[in-house]
């Protein structure tokens, strides 16, 4: 009765990674091929989650109001949050496509700037500082440059998505393969073993 439990959750859990990979595939492809409507179903996606994030925070603040002291600021992240995915649905595909590349940008020159301070902290210890400084001021020119070109940056997050699918589908296929092999690596030896 447990085997026959094992083998099913086994069964299960390959062909879910065998279509997992074959959908990952699929909108990776989908990304490259058809760039402009894949644009359009990015911004959907930014405005249906911001409003399922502002739900979802908003419920979890009234829930906490016994809870936490500073509830209300829950509140407020949550309703800003739907606010703005219903604007974005509203001003589509606007203002969800101008956050995405602005999200972008900050996070860039963030990131690029974190990196320049650690490397000057690096070089005040006597340690490697050179790389982390090259990265850093990577991040802070690739950070400006998407502020002032919004379409290569619009470009580039499609890229690093469809890149990222086709990556992960790949993984997932291969996932699936080798869990048929390794079973069938399992059967024979146990196979023997029984024998022997």
């Amino acid at each position: 009765m447990a085997s026959d439990l094992v083998q099913h959750m086994y069964g299960r859990a390959r062909w879910t990674l065998l279509l997992r990979g074959l959908l990952a595939l699929a909108v990776g492809i989908l990304v490259i091929a058809r760039p402009m409507d894949s644009v359009a179903a990015f911004a959907l996606l930014i405005a249906f989650w911001a409003i399922f994030i502002g739900i979802s925070q908003i419920v979890d603040s009234i829930e906490a109001r016994a809870l936490l002291p500073h509830w209300w600021l829950l509140l407020l992240s949550g309703i800003i949050s739907l606010v703005f995915g219903i604007a974005a649905l509203y001003y589509y595909p606007g203002l969800s496509l101008t956050f995405a590349v602005v999200w972008v940008s900050y996070w860039l020159l963030l990131t690029g700037a974190i990196g320049v301070y650690a490397a000057i902290m690096e070089r005040r210890m006597n340690a490697p500082w050179g790389w982390t400084l090259f990265f850093g001021i990577i991040g802070v020119v690739a950070g400006i440059y998407a502020i002032m070109v919004p379409p290569a940056t619009l470009a580039a997050i499609m890229g690093l998505i469809a890149g990222f699918a086709i990556v992960w589908g790949i993984a997932l296929l291969a996932a699936f393969f080798w869990l048929g092999s390794a079973k069938a690596k399992v059967t024979s030896d146990l196979g023997g073993t029984a024998r022997a």
